[in-house]
Parts: structure tokens; C-alpha cells; sequence
């Protein structure tokens, strides 16, 4: 057994590339997002989490952890009282002014930033090597990776379905390919219809959506339950998504979180797009007939 007074620093590099460096495996890591929150717990390291924020609610024993504040503003106090020797942070969503400080106090800050399905099971791979549970880390990301490979076989290559994903309904609020959400559909076998645009959750209007006049509307809200504003879409119902009664809802947790669970949310997303595809298809069989 090596001891671990000689043992080597653990270094990897962070989403944003910076080297994080420990001497030995973190005890006391402390999150700063609930997306971050779940894939220390996937990770095998939930056992070392002495703190969170707000909105960290999975898995369960997650609900029970210290809170340091929110996402977007943690106390910087809080944190240091919990003396952690890791934070897991947010790139775009934590403040930078706030990251920036904790490294100058001397603590590890692993910033996290996915924007690709493939970095998952290595996002959870570099925490596991961080934190010393690299065993279960590298079990965790290889059954992602089957899990995505197996989706990506069965939809991938169908016939395409035209989506449109709603973040918000006021304003009006979708996302480019740049976001992971354009991905999930990409697997499922969709294309999103506002891809091009310039920003990652850019602002549109109804106008565009009637333009692009998509197959399907997808929204997630922000609750487990479906929006009503979704129905809202019914108002014109020369939209293809309307007439063919394909406006679908996946839960906010499973599909815009950057976590594992993810794929729970790209499997139920493919099961209702292919619902979309079958009536697609049936409308073009029978346009061609007629």
C-alpha cells in the first residue's frame, strides 16, 4: 500500500483548463449549483459534500446538506467556515469575482462548464480522481456512455423532426446548438429550428415560431409539473406541432440540468418525438397517396 504521506498530487484539468492540483483526495468539498451538487453524489463523493446551495435536491440526502446560499450568490463567509479543501463551481453561473477570491485564499476551485453530452463521464471522472472514488466514477460514466451510445443508435438516424424547445414563455426564450438541450435532440433524431442563432438562449417572438412552424413544441418550465402556458400554443392552431397535438414536456431537472440524469430526460424526449415522427410520417404517406 502506498502511504499517503508519499503518495503523488492529484491534478486534472478543470472545464475552463485550468489545473486543479490536490495533494491527497478532498474530505470537504462544497458545491456551488445544483447540477454540480448531483454529479458529486454520481461521482461517488456525496459522503465528503459538507455544503451546497439552494435548489440541491438530488438525490434525497442532498436536501439535508448546509446551504451557502444560491447558485449566483453564495456567502463567501459561509464557505470558508466549512474550511473545504475542494469547490465544485459553476462557470456561468457562479460569480467569478467570487471563484477568483476562494483560489486566492489557497482553496481548489474545479469550474464546471458543459456544453457537450461527451463531457459528463469525464466531468465525473475528474471529480471521482479528485476526490478519491475514481472506482465508482468510472462505473458511473461508462454506463452513461453506453446509455447515450444506445439512444444514438436507436433514434439518431430517423427520419428528422423539426423542434422547437421553449425555455420561457414571457418573454419568449429558445435555445441554439450551443446549448446541451439542442443536443438532446439531436440524438433524439430532431432538429432544432432555431439552431443558427447567435445566443446560447436567445429572445424571439411568436412571429418566428410560426415561421419555422416546427413538428413539435418541447418545454420543461421550471416545475415537475407540466407549464400551462404550453397550452397557450393552441391559440394558432395552424401550427403543425398543434394540429398533430404534439406539444410535449420533459421535466426541468431531467434536461436542463448538466448532469447524469440527463439521459433520463433524452430517453422520454425520444420516446415523444418518435411519437411525432410515426404521425409525420403517416401525414406524408398519405399526402402522396391523395
Amino acid at each position: 500500500m502506498v502511504n499517503p504521506v508519499f503518495a503523488a498530487p492529484i491534478s486534472v484539468i478543470d472545464d475552463r483548463q485550468n489545473t486543479v492540483t490536490l495533494q491527497q483526495p478532498a474530505q470537504r468539498i462544497i458545491s456551488l449549483a445544483p447540477s454540480t451538487t448531483e454529479l458529486v453524489y454520481s461521482a461517488g463523493a456525496g459522503n465528503k459534500l459538507v455544503a451546497a446551495v439552494s435548489f440541491s435536491n438530488y438525490p434525497e440526502a442532498a436536501k439535508n446538506l448546509p446551504l451557502v446560499g444560491s447558485y449566483n450568490q453564495f456567502d463567501l463567509e459561509r464557505v470558508l467556515a466549512y474550511q473545504p479543501d475542494l469547490v465544485i463551481s459553476w462557470y456561468s453561473g457562479n460569480q467569478p469575482e467570487a471563484i477568483e477570491q476562494l483560489e486566492k485564499l489557497g482553496i481548489a476551485v474545479y469550474r464546471t462548464e458543459t456544453r457537450y453530452l461527451e463531457q459528463l463521464p469525464e466531468t465525473l471522472i475528474k471529480i471521482g480522481q479528485l476526490a478519491g472514488t475514481e472506482a465508482k466514477a468510472q462505473q458511473e460514466a461508462e454506463h452513461f456512455r453506453q446509455t447515450l451510445q444506445h439512444l444514438k443508435d436507436n433514434y439518431s438516424t430517423k427520419a428528422k423532426v423539426r423542434v422547437f424547445y421553449q425555455v420561457w414563455n414571457q418573454p419568449l426564450i429558445t435555445i441554439n446548438q450551443e446549448n446541451l438541450i439542442s443536443q438532446v435532440i439531436e440524438v433524439c433524431g430532431g432538429d432544432n429550428v432555431f439552431a443558427e442563432l447567435n445566443s446560447i438562449a436567445p429572445r424571439i417572438d411568436v412571429e418566428a415560431v410560426l415561421k419555422a412552424n416546427p413538428d413539435a413544441i418541447v418545454t420543461s418550465g421550471m416545475d415537475e409539473q407540466r407549464p400551462e402556458w404550453l397550452s397557450d400554443w393552441k391559440a394558432w392552431p395552424n401550427l403543425k406541432a398543434v394540429q398533430d397535438q404534439q406539444l410535449h414536456f420533459v421535466p426541468p431537472d431531467h434536461i436542463q440540468r448538466q448532469t447524469a440524469r440527463v439521459l433520463l430526460g433524452a430517453e422520454r424526449l425520444c420516446q415523444q418525438l418518435d411519437r411525432t415522427r410515426r404521425i409525420k410520417v403517416g401525414s406524408q404517406q398519405g399526402d402522396n397517396q391523395s
